[in-house]
């Protein structure tokens, strides 16, 4: 294997990859390729903006492999969807491992990683607690019997898989049957303790990353290693994060806790069968009575405990306590005497003391009388899934910035990346979420997220920033028209003039549409108009799986999908198949929206502006992502059609806008329309 002096360079390794893969050299490519090696070499952590089609993937692989070899360290890739996932490891590593393996003077390996929930455990098949539903009295009949036989189902394919892995489960199944074939890791007897630990999926996993250069997982295992830490991941001291954009809302939510009647009703029925009846009935007793108090609360943010409420998790954490303490501690021996004694136990454990610790730790939130200074944001959720009403009291950080400088940023050197990660033409509104200083620290600038110098312990935090552009010419492939002639939007629904407004492009486009909105019911009301309207073929978002939708969209040139939030990043359609989108609305977020209500006055008690810290910054984002749907390769053509006329008239309608590629702007239908029509006849 060739010595240290000895590895080629990142550009020559570049080179070599992109010409064995048949791709073209892009300059910009190269430009983030060096970036991400100068960050690696010197320790500063780095965000780059890459446009679609930069090929960014290959040009943080390249470096991170480069790195790995020539260190024997691992590096940690980390995504937000599963799709960048499988791209990556079943696509985009096989083939650039090959490709590297003589420059390298080996084949670089990598891996996947996922929680431990994510993996089939042995121990429930085999002990027969898979059959058993402790909550099944929690679901509806009909979804206890489907239930049923996808466990069975699922016990068979624990006897044929070789990586008990859920996403190799096809067709899929649901999430609560998965839970009766897996455990978190808290509830997991350990593999020196488990019966089948040998032959353990999830193990097995954790073994096999340990020994590979690249390690693939995702922002909420990253955000776990990083919150409990507890080491999951392996050895590591380079991180990149891609779709970094999405990092704070993953963080967010693997921080975030809940408390309902049913969790700890859950809990009290996992214990009765290990200890007295009279101890578990304090706990069920408690979550009777905790369902009771919230019945009566209105749903909304609190800002101090209502009245009632700190008696309730008071006797929900006693008696969680002394459920605790009559399991005892862990008998030695027991796991392989009774292995499914000892399942049972841990399994109780773990459900007695989330409820013990959700309790406490609503209970504590307010203990700081200065509300600007409180860590965490507490709200009564009241949530009807089809008529069955479900109310929650959730719990979550105000802020991960302080969490992502201690646990990231000062344990690896980290690169984040993504096509959006500038709002309003800077990359500080992130960087302060993520817990960076900004570039411009001394600025105050109510743009931006706040009006103060960042934390006193940022300044030992080096980093850089780079947005390496686009291949795309926007201003000549694309064309951004905003529907200034239209009223703002309002909470009535679609009114006539935007289902016009949406008739008359689409049919100029030929079909070839892609509709973002805001909303499922906005999306499905267009969808069936357009059907009553239009000759061309309208899919919607919940007809049938995305990913299906998404196949039918590319294959019809006709075809149109209409969509809401998951469409605004998951569709990758290049060619005809996609001339236009329509964005029906600014993707502000709800405004009653407690923790980001609870954030924006955050800022507001620095002296920032609240709202485009963090309404407008995440309308930027998606905005970004919205738009970026257009063009997918560099021979797209086609119109992005925004119905909101506030992009163009509002106050802040600049400041979005900057966070957008650089189209040719119009607001007059009628070029629009010809132009739909000119690419249509192409």
């Amino acid at each position: 294997m060739p010595s240290k002096t000895e590895l080629p360079t990142v550009p020559a390794l570049l080179q070599v990859a992109v010409h064995s893969l048949g791709g073209k050299e892009r300059s910009n490519q190269l430009t983030m390729a060096s970036a991400v090696a100068h960050s690696i070499d010197t320790g500063e952590h780095l965000a780059v903006q890459a446009g679609t089609g930069t090929g960014k993937s290959l040009a943080y692989l390249v470096p991170s492999i480069r790195h790995a070899v020539e260190s024997g360290k691992t590096v940690i890739v980390s995504t937000a969807t599963i799709a960048l996932q499988r791209q990556l490891v079943d696509r985009d590593l096989p083939r650039l491992s090959d490709a590297l393996t003589e420059a390298v003077g080996r084949r670089p390996k990598f891996a996947i990683l996922k929680g431990r929930n994510n993996y089939l455990c042995m121990n429930k098949i085999h002990t027969g607690a898979a059959q058993e539903a402790p909550d099944a009295e929690l679901f509806d009949p009909f979804a206890v019997s489907r239930m049923g036989r996808e466990v069975v189902r699922l016990t068979k394919w624990s006897s044929e898989t070789e990586t008990g892995d859920r996403d190799d489960v096809v067709p899929g199944v649901s999430d609560q049957a998965w839970r009766q074939v897996s455990v978190t890791a808290r509830e997991c007897l350990g593999k020196s303790r488990c019966p089948v630990g040998e032959d353990c999926f999830a193990e097995r996993a954790r073994t096999e990353a340990a020994q590979v250069d690249v390690v693939v997982t995702n922002h909420a295992l990253l955000a776990i290693d990083a919150i409990t830490g507890i080491q999951i991941l392996p050895e590591h001291d380079v991180v990149v994060v891609d779709e970094a954009h999405e990092l704070v809302d993953r963080v967010t939510g693997v921080a975030t806790e809940e408390l309902s009647a049913a969790t700890v009703t859950a809990a009290a029925r996992r214990s009765a069968k290990l200890i007295e009846e009279d101890t578990v009935d304090q706990l069920e007793g408690a979550a009777e009575n905790w369902a009771a108090i919230l019945d009566e609360l209105p749903p909304g943010r609190w800002q101090s405990l209502p009245d009632g409420v700190g008696p309730a998790l008071a006797s929900i954490r006693d008696a969680a306590w002394a459920v605790r303490t009559a399991i005892g501690p862990n008998k030695q021996g027991m796991a392989n005497s009774d292995p499914e004694a000892a399942a049972a136990r841990s399994a109780a454990l773990v459900a007695v003391d989330e409820v013990h610790d959700s309790a406490v730790r609503v209970l504590t939130a307010f203990d700081e009388p200065d509300p600007a200074k409180r860590k965490d944001v507490v709200w009564h959720a009241v949530d009807d899934f089809r008529g069955n009403v479900k109310r929650t009291v959730r719990i979550a950080p105000l802020s991960v910035g302080g969490l992502l400088r201690a646990r990231l940023f000062a344990e690896s050197t980290v690169v984040l990346t993504s096509a959006t990660l500038t709002v309003g033409g800077s990359f500080d509104g992130l960087a302060i979420n993520w817990g960076l200083p900004a570039e411009k620290p001394s600025r105050s600038d109510t743009a931006m997220a706040s009006g103060v110098e960042p934390p006193s312990d940022a300044g030992s935090i080096r980093w850089n920033s780079l947005d390496v552009g686009s291949p795309f010419d926007h201003a000549r492939a694309g064309i951004m028209y905003i529907a200034k002639h239209l009223s703002p939007p309002g909470r009535d629904g679609l009114s006539k003039s935007y289902l016009d407004e949406i008739e008359s492009l689409v049919s100029a486009a030929g079909g070839r549409t892609l509709g973002l909105f805001s909303s499922m019911r906005a999306a499905k009301a267009a969808a069936e108009e357009m059907r009553e309207r239009l000759d061309t073929p309208i899919l919607c978002q919940g007809d049938d799986s995305t990913g299906a939708l998404v196949q039918k969209f590319a294959d019809d040139e006709a075809t149109s999908l209409f969509g809401t939030l998951s469409l605004w990043q998951g569709v990758d359609v290049p060619g005809p198949s996609l001339s236009l989108v329509i964005l029906d609305r600014i993707p502000f977020p709800r405004p009653d929206d407690p923790l980001l209500v609870a954030r924006q006055q955050a800022v507001e008690s620095r002296g920032g502006n609240g709202f485009l810290a963090v309404a407008a910054n995440h309308a930027a984002l998606l905005l970004a992502q919205g738009v970026g749907r257009l063009l997918r390769s560099v021979d797209d053509k086609g119109v992005v059609a925004v119905l909101d006329s506030r992009l163009a008239t509002a106050r802040y309608g600049g400041y979005l806008r900057a966070s957008l590629p650089p189209f040719w702007e119009t607001s007059d239908p009628e070029v629009v329309r010809k132009a739909l029509t000119r690419l249509a006849g192409q």
